[in-house]
């Protein structure tokens, strides 16, 4: 399936029922009155987030979406049906957008909510409601109100544990398809990884969601390598996953890249909890190994993990700390 993080979409709510004109006309009732029901409400549009679903692009090729008008008043008294709702489902994480792209209307979070975002229109009233003692025959009714209709924009940011981070081909794909079963493509270039993919990985008992974040570039906040793309989905994850090539010349530069970038993007995402992965320590001498990690935790002051996802070597101390 196609992965799809932001579509435009149009909603218009079902119109309310016209109210009716009739009037009583029965043997040995001569005067029998008004007898016009009223007209039925109009359906609603409702988005809810559902599990199962992890992209919008059903609604990539289905623009518009109409929810069922209200069905007219008869005679007898007889209210119109009411039209039925239109449940829009979406992927846990969809946030809501004006056409502006900027104002926030909802943020649907947790499986099962929903939020009304057209309602439909009030049936109108049918004659019998404006019987009074001073107009015994009214021939007055109201025509139901249209439904609401918007342009709205619908915007996934997805839901993990745990972000993987860092610069293309640093190995972010092949450590999420060996700890779990998602099976993103992988191959020996830069940005194989162009869409978010999500795992899930069980480790002693619990159960973790990582996403496989595409790499990011010096510029990614502005947009570069499509990065102010990928870095919003970043936003959503519990905690990071930097991962680094130990085979890069400059470990502290590499770093620190890609942290301004998420500085950049937003300061709220490098408070976030952080373990430093250096990867593909199955290409490097130990002794070398050794050194770019002391030289590296002099600078930065923090713990790095050292692995090999190729040889899958040190994946299950990984993930546990994770």
């Amino acid at each position: 399936m196609k992965f799809l993080d932001q579509v435009r979409i149009i909603i218009k709510a079902g119109d309310g029922g016209n109210g009716c004109v009739a009037f009583r006309r029965e043997k040995f009732i001569e005067f029998g009155g008004p007898y016009g029901g009223d007209g039925g409400d109009g359906g609603s549009i409702i988005v809810k987030a559902v599990n199962g679903l992890n992209t919008l692009v059903d609604y990539r090729f289905a623009q518009h979406h109409k929810a069922e008008n209200g069905s007219n008043g008869s005679g007898n008294n007889r209210k119109g049906h009411g039209g039925k709702d239109l449940v829009l489902k979406v992927p846990v994480g969809t946030q809501i957008y004006e056409e502006d792209k900027k104002t926030l209307l909802f943020d649907l979070t947790n499986e099962n909510q929903e939020y009304v975002i057209a309602k439909g229109g009030k049936g109108g009233l049918g004659n019998s409601k404006f019987k009074s003692s001073t107009n015994r025959s009214p021939r007055k009714f109201t025509p139901g109100k249209i439904g609401e209709e918007f342009i709205i924009w619908l915007e996934l940011k997805l839901i993990a544990d745990v972000g993987i981070i860092g610069f293309p081909n640093a190995g972010k794909s092949s450590l999420l398809s060996i700890s779990t079963r998602a099976r993103p493509k992988i191959a020996n270039y830069p940005f194989t990884t162009l869409n978010p993919n999500l795992g899930v990985v069980f480790v002693d008992n619990k159960e973790i969601i990582i996403a496989d974040i595409p790499g990011l570039i010096e510029g990614a906040h502005s947009g570069s390598g499509l990065g102010d793309k990928f870095l919003k989905h970043i936003e959503r994850c519990k905690s990071i996953i930097h991962m680094i090539d130990i085979n890069e010349d400059d470990l502290v530069g590499k770093y620190k890249i890609i942290r301004n970038e998420l500085k950049e993007f937003n300061p709220e995402l490098i408070k976030k909890r952080e373990l430093i992965v250096f990867n593909k320590i199955d290409l490097i001498d130990e002794e070398e190994k050794k050194e770019k990690i002391m030289n590296f935790t002099k600078k930065i002051k923090k713990k790095v993990y050292d692995i090999s996802v190729e040889k899958k070597i040190n994946i299950n101390n990984l993930l546990r700390a994770i």
